[in-house]
């Protein structure tokens, strides 16, 4: 009865005028600044990047951002580090790979390559049933959480070669404890989240609990000298991050010298966050159709 009653006065709330007037207004002012939003990115794109000192050397890698289906320009800086250190078996592992339609890797599919997705949800399962082009032989798919402790497990499990081209990890809370967890696999790449609150020049990294997950605080991850020590442990050299400030690019580093931006290091190649220019333009994020034969 109560429960009615509330459904039936809700219903009579929604439809009074002053009511559906102002969602009408809050309406309008959503898109207007979705619009704002995408504008000022274009903006910084198109003019501030390429006339800022900082930009200007050529082998600063955010100058080749683009977006295809990655969430902000991750795609071509990816495409940029490939061009210039070149492939050997096309072969990507993205742990985190979020619904699929929007991560490191989906524009890579369309390229010919083949890969592993490992997420915590399935919804990237019910996205790629659609899609008779992604068959298990070019996209085996796991869905787990991941943990310091499993990751490798689960890269045994899936098939994962100890060798292969790209790396890409983030799962928010325990992003860099993932990465630790792969000491024995050793791609050409690797891309990573970092935590852009912190400053370039601190070593910090949040307390690991295997099974926490990311409260939407700041409180969560690694900053970007953690990650850049931990890379250089592994003998990889950060070469660049993104100009959102969430992800950072690490070259092996006997790929790495005299093809990217030196010095290797956070201070030089972090950037803040700025997750406020984050935009999609045009239609919504889709995994493009894949090359016919690769």
């Amino acid at each position: 009865m109560l429960a009615r009653l509330k459904t039936r006065l809700s219903s009579l709330y929604k439809g009074l005028p002053i009511i559906r007037e102002l969602r009408g207004a809050i309406s309008v002012l959503l898109r207007f600044e979705r619009l704002r939003l995408e504008l000022e990115a274009i903006r910084v794109r198109d003019f501030h990047i390429p006339q800022t000192p900082r930009y200007a050397d050529p082998l600063r890698l955010l100058r080749y951002e683009f977006q295809v289906s990655s969430q902000g320009g991750e795609d071509g800086i990816i495409r940029e580090i490939f061009h210039r250190i070149g492939t050997t078996n096309k072969i990507f592992a993205e742990v985190g790979a979020g619904d699929g339609r929007e991560n490191n890797t989906g524009f890579l599919l369309t390229q010919g390559w083949t890969g592993f997705w490992i997420d915590g949800s399935s919804d990237f399962l019910r996205v790629l049933e659609k899609r008779d082009d992604l068959p298990e032989s070019v996209l085996k798919r796991l869905v787990s959480n991941v943990t310091r402790e499993n990751v490798e497990g689960l890269f045994q499990q899936l098939g994962v070669p100890k060798q292969f081209d790209l790396l890409s990890v983030d799962i928010d809370q325990n992003t860099y404890y993932a990465w630790e967890g792969l000491a024995n696999f050793q791609p050409r790449v690797v891309v990573v989240e970092y935590n852009a609150a912190v400053p370039p020049d601190v070593d910090w990294k949040v307390h690991y609990h295997p099974n926490k997950l990311w409260d939407d605080s700041q409180n969560y991850s690694a900053s970007l000298k953690a990650l850049e020590l931990l890379g250089r442990k592994f003998g990889y050299s950060l070469v660049g991050c993104n100009f959102h400030g969430s992800n950072a690019f690490f070259v092996r580093e006997e790929l790495a010298k005299g093809k990217f931006l030196e010095p290797f290091t956070a201070e030089n190649h972090y950037e803040p966050a700025r997750f406020a220019l984050l935009s999609r333009p045009g239609g919504r994020p889709a995994i493009l159709d894949r090359v016919p034969n690769g």
